[in-house]
């Protein structure tokens, strides 16, 4: 088989302005005896070659293969190559040799010219227009924004490290790459001209804000022509045709304006529905409070509510504008043509729980649901929220996926598609949010709202709910639209600062009622919440790390736990597998002599079997609880393992799992998702450390169906009632099989953002990337696929079907359609 060199990229050094770099990787994933030399004409160039490590994010596959593997070329060019006409990089493997890349000098002319950046994205906000992207700032660079009149853009910049571009770049040190945000208030352009100029170079970027459907189309086809161009340079006609194909059969992304275009039912879907009689068929009270709200949004919500394909609701209205309502004879005309429409007046104004509690008190349905003054139920709403109640009548809480909608009700944006019921994520932030819905008997339970936590009261009024209930029904539906304007507390942080601290308050009195010892922390995101646990005690953590040679990096593991934790009740056992550097031995005796609390048991089976070695280490274990702990990683704050213990402490939890850094601070781990690339991976892999990820989801403790066990915390009672990990995943998949075993048996699975680490990633056993091992992973694939192919089917419960599983960034799952 051909062992061809696919060349992914090409640019000048960011610093030497006649060496060339050139970038791919090998489909046997190595060079083996491949020989690779560049040719300007007929001339031969000197080239040095580096061979390395893809990271996890960009590992693909070839024909079964699996490339990890990339290859730097970096080609010095002669001060006069400008005079020649081609360049090519040959790959040369015995008796046959391929063009792997040629490039015209014309284009290299091109490339030269043009200042290494990069634009990620511009969008339209609320107040104007935002962009993002960066550039390499060697020979200062000066940056505008510009519409195509000329008029300059008075922009805000905010800067951002973007260890993604030195990774790319490795020539440059970290400053001389500019990651930013540049922000705008005001009229929006319907191009921005972002021109960048150095000493001796500029370059220009124009970026579409307000475009035609005919505009969008042909900037498409544009985009489209120049990839189809270089894929072309790089695999032939034949391949290029094939992958245009694919394109056309298959699409690859999708705007959320197309999703939920895809997503609304029909016409005769909605009529289909209206027709349809249901043998449980209990009414809904939608309870809205008013205040004052502005006419056009009152009669959109109320006509959003008769709408409703469900018929059996009734919408309870309270109107605490105050004896001199702008609104009261707009609601005395609704109340008349529709008799399920009750409204309750006062003379005078009422604070946000008391107008909602006075619309309470006029409900008299099964279920209540809850909606602000100028939002807009979809029309399905009730109808789907019904049909599940009809697969299941022992739903007590249902809620539903929501969206913003702009001013005028008609542009969709910012989807949150929810997980099902997630207690550490309510104890978070109010995820849950709209549409609620709960059955009146809870509702009668729980109480009604409290004003003490005003500006808060909904999220307080949640959390006493499902204290009430295991009995909770997520709809993965868009079935709410949260009207989106400059005073809500989502648009506008700074306006709605006490209603943050109200939520911190409701969280802390929920602990307060279920006898949870806890301190309630703001964040610097507002609206998400900190909970530190109140230990009570300190019970024994034994730390089982396995470690073959590689004593560096077990040193910088054992001393981050020694100078950097101060959890002191601790032990650690490290198990010895088969090291054949006799300093290795060496290094064990000192360490066992300094650290009486340091224990080093062997090993002494061939091969490497994760599951096995570290069941062989909870064997000589003799502590409550087990930190698994990967003997490349580092411990970064103090309170680490005491975060963890917090959570594991838990009777309703098993496991619990940290955040973990790549060496250059991006995300290794911040939870895992079940199903992701087909069998399981970890979320938001390659994210920027400051990066809070979808919906902040990267910050935010919560429950997972899985952690890694590359720094995880277990009762040693579960790891026992469930049978430790099986030793058939010898290398893959063991921790993700062992989690969804504790969920099995009944227990939550935390992520705590705030337990964090650095992970080496692996370096002490490498990647999969021999045939042997290709093998085995295969077949790990196989059994897990085997063993959870229900879960599998039904789906991750800790993330949405309408987000996609080839992807580790959460975006839109295209074939949801």
């Amino acid at each position: 088989m051909k062992n061809r060199f696919a060349v992914t990229a090409c640019r000048f050094h960011a610093k030497h302005k006649n060496k060339l770099l050139i970038m791919g990787w090998f489909w046997n994933n190595l060079k083996n005896d491949n020989k690779l030399y560049v040719l300007l004409d007929k001339k031969r160039l000197r080239v040095d070659i580096e061979e390395r490590d893809m990271f996890m994010s960009e590992l693909r596959s070839k024909d079964g293969k699996l490339i990890t593997k990339q290859y730097y070329l970096w080609v010095d060019l002669p001060k006069d190559w400008k005079a020649a006409k081609k360049l090519r990089v040959i790959n040369d493997y015995g008796t046959k040799r391929d063009v792997s890349c040629m490039l015209t000098i014309d284009r290299l002319k091109r490339i030269e010219g043009k200042l290494p950046k990069y634009i990620d994205k511009g969008i339209v906000t609320e107040s104007g227009f935002s962009i993002s992207g960066w550039y390499i700032d060697t020979d200062h660079v000066k940056i505008g924004f510009y519409d195509m009149d000329g008029k300059q853009y008075p922009v805000t910049m905010v800067s951002k490290r973007r260890s993604d571009v030195l990774r790319l770049y490795p020539e440059v040190e970290e400053e001389d790459v500019v990651g930013f945000t540049a922000s705008y208030k005001g009229e929006v352009p319907k191009k921005v001209r972002v021109h960048l100029q150095s000493d001796s170079k500029k370059t220009d970027y124009v970026m579409p804000l307000r475009m035609s459907a005919l505009e969008k189309k042909g900037a498409g086809l544009k985009k489209g022509f120049e990839k189809a161009k270089g894929y072309y340079h790089q695999y032939g006609a034949g391949s290029t045709i094939k992958k245009i194909l694919g394109k056309i059969t298959k699409r690859d992304n999708i705007s959320y304006r197309e999703w939920y275009k895809a997503q609304t039912p029909s016409k005769a879907a909605l009529a289909e529905q209206r027709r349809k009689k249901f043998s449980y068929m209990p009414k809904i009270s939608i309870v809205v409070p008013l205040y004052k709200t502005p006419e056009n949004y009152l009669k959109e919500m109320i006509e959003s509510v008769k709408e409703q394909t469900y018929s059996n609701w009734e919408l309870c209205l309270s109107d605490g504008s105050g004896s001199d309502s702008p609104i009261k004879n707009l609601l005395k005309t609704y109340e008349k043509e529709d008799k399920r429409i009750k409204v309750v007046y006062h003379n005078k104004s009422l604070h946000i729980s008391d107008n909602t509690n006075a619309a309470l008190e006029i409900s008299t349905g099964d279920y209540i649901a809850f909606a602000d003054h100028d939002d807009l139920l979809a029309p399905n709403a009730l109808y789907e929220c019904v049909s599940e109640l009809n697969k299941d009548q022992n739903i007590e809480i249902l809620y539903t996926d929501e969206d913003k909608v702009d001013m005028k009700g008609k542009e969709h944006f910012m989807p949150h598609f929810k997980t099902d019921f997630n207690i550490d994520m309510l104890r978070s932030a109010n995820y849950i949010c709209h549409l609620f819905i709960v059955k009146r008997e809870i509702y009668e339970k729980a109480g009604m709202l409290n004003h003490e936590f005003d500006g808060a009261q909904d999220y307080d009024f949640v959390l006493r709910c499902v204290e009430q209930t295991d009995n909770i029904r997520h709809i993965p539906k868009i079935l709410y639209h949260w009207r989106a304007h400059k005073n809500s507390t989502a648009e506008n942080p700074e306006s709605k600062k006490y209603a943050f601290r109200a939520g911190a308050k409701a969280i802390q009195a929920h602990y307060d009622r279920t006898g949870i010892q806890t301190e309630v922390k703001m964040t610097p995101y507002d609206g998400l919440y900190r909970t530190r646990y109140i230990l009570k005690d300190s019970p024994l953590v034994s730390v089982v790390i396995p470690n073959k040679d590689h004593t560096e990096d077990l040193d910088k593991c054992i001393r981050s736990l020694e100078e950097k934790n101060k959890y002191t009740n601790i032990e650690y056992i490290i198990v010895e597998n088969n090291s054949t550097d006799p300093e290795t031995f060496v290094y064990y005796e000192k360490l066992e002599s300094k650290y009486p609390k340091a224990k080093v048991v062997k090993w002494d089976k061939e091969g490497f079997n994760y599951p096995l070695i570290n069941n062989f280490g909870v064997e000589h274990a003799n502590g409550d609880y087990i930190l698994f702990l990967n003997n490349d990683t580092e411990i970064l704050v103090e309170d680490c393992i005491e975060e963890m213990m917090g959570y594991c402490m838990r009777e309703d939890v098993g496991a619990v799992g940290a955040r973990l850094y790549y060496e250059d601070n991006t995300i290794q781990h911040a939870g895992v998702i079940v199903g992701l690339g087909g069998i399981a991976g970890h979320a938001f892999v390659g994210y920027d450390q400051d990066d809070p990820g979808y919906f902040r989801r990267i910050v935010t403790a919560q429950d997972y169906s899985a952690v890694t066990a590359a720094c995880m915390l277990v009762k040693r009672k579960v790891f026992e009632e469930v049978g430790g990990f099986d030793e058939k995943f010898a290398v893959a998949f063991n921790d993700v099989d062992f989690c969804l075993k504790i969920r099995k048996a009944g227990y939550l699975i935390v992520y705590t953002p705030y337990a964090e680490l650095k992970h080496y990633e692996s370096k002490s056993r490498g990647y999969e990337d021999t045939d042997e091992k290709v093998r085995r992973f295969n077949s790990e694939i196989e059994l897990f696929s085997k063993r959870w192919a229900d879960f599998l089917e039904k789906g991750d419960p800790y993330y949405s079907p309408n987000l996609t599983l080839d992807k580790n960034d959460f975006s839109i799952n295209v074939h949801m359609r």
